[in-house]
């Protein structure tokens, strides 16, 4: 694999995230999100600085995962209408070359905004929990932005692949909570329909990643064991940005220019 050609896809990615002002932009957003963790917190009765730290990480978490999200898919399809994958491709670079380029160039953009929000915790929550819960917010992206190029690569859409990332996240996010309430004993469990859903969530839960094992709140406001559930993740990442990839690099080389 070519790495000076890896550079300088990564390289572009990076360049047209601060030419549109993507950047710019997340930094209005974590201060914005800040600010109004601040102005909750004074409101608060008790524990101010706990609740302004877990309403701060819940609404950075989801904005840096949308953001990011859509932000890689409105890259990619901008690229696909003004015929630069053509062109990239017109040229003997591996198809491979040009996922992996992308994929780096969009994880450095990950690891800015992971960073800006490491920052703004950092006020609110001891460093060494802020490293631990940036390094899995860090690790969620990765695999958003795996997803997300999948997506691309499948639909061509930016309605359908977006919306594809959102519910994938949202349920991998609440898989464990959805699988608890289909155990819940007022249900009638011996029933057909039910054994079918439950069969059909247990599928679901071993397709999905655990993100609701990822970047939880809990880690920044009390004193827990994170460095078992770090393993978790990290593994899981792993796992899945594997997977991902092999598909997307599937679709991409039975793609016709």
């Amino acid at each position: 694999m070519n790495h000076n050609l890896l550079r300088t896809i990564a390289k572009f990615s990076i360049w047209e995230a601060v030419r549109d002002k993507f950047l710019l932009f997340i930094f209005g957003g974590v201060a914005a999100l800040f600010l109004m963790a601040l102005f909750i917190g004074e409101l608060a009765i008790t524990e101010g600085a706990m609740t302004q730290a877990a309403i701060l990480a819940s609404a950075l978490r989801l904005f840096s995962v949308f953001t990011i999200g859509l932000f890689v898919i409105t890259s990619m399809i901008r690229e696909f209408n003004d015929k630069g994958f053509e062109l990239i491709l017109s040229h003997p670079v591996p198809r491979s070359s040009y996922y992996f380029g992308k994929f780096i160039g969009y994880s450095v953009i990950a690891l800015i905004v992971v960073t800006m929000i490491a920052a703004c915790l950092c006020l609110f929550a001891p460093a060494s929990m802020v490293f631990l819960w940036s390094l899995s917010l860090f690790c969620e992206l990765l695999i958003i932005i795996a997803l997300s190029l999948l997506c691309l690569f499948s639909f061509s859409s930016i309605t359908i692949s977006f919306s594809v990332v959102i519910a994938f996240y949202i349920l991998s996010r609440s898989i464990e909570a959805i699988q608890l309430i289909s155990n819940s004993p007022i249900l009638a469990l011996g029933s057909i329909s039910h054994k079918f859903m439950n069969g059909l969530l247990e599928a679901i839960a071993y397709l999905v990643p655990d993100l609701y094992k990822f970047t939880q709140t809990e880690w920044l406001i009390y004193e827990v064991d994170v460095i078992a559930e770090m393993g978790i993740v990290l593994g899981q990442t792993i796992i899945y940005i594997v997977f991902i990839s092999s598909i997307a690099l599937f679709d991409l080389y039975r793609k016709e220019l």
